[in-house]
């Protein structure tokens, strides 16, 4: 799979721009903020219906504008699609494939699909749970495009039973009459169901990432790992469940534990959205103990572990290595590099040309003051 043509209207720095693309490696360089990062940006957004920079669709719509445009062609062995995302901050945005009348924009999902490499990603092992936590979810929803709608569908049951939890905290500072809370116990069931959804797939894509990371790991900075990968769960020890049935059962009994902490206090303290994924170098815990080098390396073995797993399933991803390689010593610089270099499509923004290894050789364009040249 690869993306033939990128158009942006409106989008961060650009007005309007239309950049052809071509399978192998194209490389935008340019100075630091002129505009390069914006375009694997957006297209990581067709991706994941996120950017790696920003938490809100806002920052992305130039300013002046109301809307921003983000438009695709996209090529996937004989079949090619045409997709339109319309971001429209404090609105609802909006979705096209091929011209077609709306569509929701989660029905895009799985026909770009894409493995970033940023600086960013140094967050995965230094940042905190939810950086994991996102890290895991992405690579679910690109694996599996319904569970975006099932992550949706737990994030409004949460907020739901938060705003109730909070309401029983309030009434019982202040002395007034307990609440009625049969209610809770219907989203108790909605939480626990919907989260077993997303904990089985969790667990599941750990199974499957954990020799691919302690790979991926090994080739980056041979005699370094192993890397591991262990799952904290606030609702229990996750090797005691494994299908979605023990995950609810799992679930449903740590909620009932730990409600009347949660009346006093308010909030769901139970639940996916608490957890976190720990990763360890040989036998000790990365965070906290892993130098900077190390550090990038195993934020790196987990984005190569995600493209060998996309891969090895269908439907190359398009690998993104935004402004990496000057983040690198020459010797993982070169075996990043190699390891890639062979993807169907490698989109590579850099300051200079001198960041772009030899063995990236492909298209080149310049990206001067919101103007994109092909050299």
């Amino acid at each position: 799979m690869h993306v033939t043509h990128l158009s942006l209207a409106d989008f961060r720095s650009y007005a309007r721009v239309e950049v052809p693309l071509d399978p192998g490696v194209t490389a935008f360089v340019g100075a630091n903020g002129q505009g390069k990062t914006n375009l694997v940006e957006a297209v990581g957004y067709l991706a994941s219906l996120s950017s790696h920079r920003v938490s809100s669709d806002a920052p992305l719509v130039r300013m002046g504008a109301e809307r921003a445009v983000i438009r695709a062609a996209v090529t996937q062995g004989e079949r090619s699609q045409l997709i339109e995302l319309e971001l429209n901050p404090g609105k609802a945005n909006r979705a096209r494939i091929n011209r077609s009348s709306q569509v929701r924009p989660r029905d895009v999902l799985g026909i770009v699909r894409t493995v970033l490499f940023a600086p960013e990603d140094l967050a995965l092992v230094k940042g905190d749970p939810g950086e994991r936590r996102r890290f895991l979810d992405d690579l679910v929803t690109a694996r599996s495009p319904r569970m975006a709608g099932v992550r949706s569908d737990y994030d409004r049951v949460l907020k739901q039973r938060n705003t109730l939890l909070k309401s029983a905290a309030m009434a019982r500072r202040h002395g007034g009459r307990s609440m009625d809370m049969s209610t809770l116990d219907v989203w108790d069931q909605h939480l626990a169901r919907t989260g077993a959804e997303v904990l089985a797939q969790r667990a599941d894509l750990i199974a499957t990432l954990q020799p691919l990371a302690d790979k991926a790991y090994e080739s980056l900075a041979p005699g370094g790992g192993p890397v591991v990968l262990e799952y904290r769960s606030s609702a229990g020890a996750p090797g005691e469940a494994h299908s979605r049935e023990e995950f609810y059962g799992q679930l449903t009994e740590a909620l009932a534990g730990a409600r009347k902490q949660e009346i006093e206090r308010g909030v769901t303290l139970v639940g996916p959205h608490r957890d976190d994924l720990l990763l360890g170098l040989g036998r000790l815990p990365a965070k906290g103990y892993a130098s900077h080098g190390e550090s990038w390396s195993c934020a790196l073995a987990l984005r190569l572990a995600s493209y060998d797993l996309l891969r090895a399933e269908g439907n190359e991803p398009v690998l993104v290595l935004d402004d990496v390689f000057a983040e690198l010593d020459a010797r993982r610089r070169e075996r990043l590099a190699e390891l890639v270099a062979p993807g169907e499509q490698v989109l590579v923004t850099a300051a200079v040309d001198d960041d772009v290894p030899g063995v990236l050789s492909g298209s080149r364009y310049a990206v001067t003051d919101g103007e994109v040249t092909r050299v």
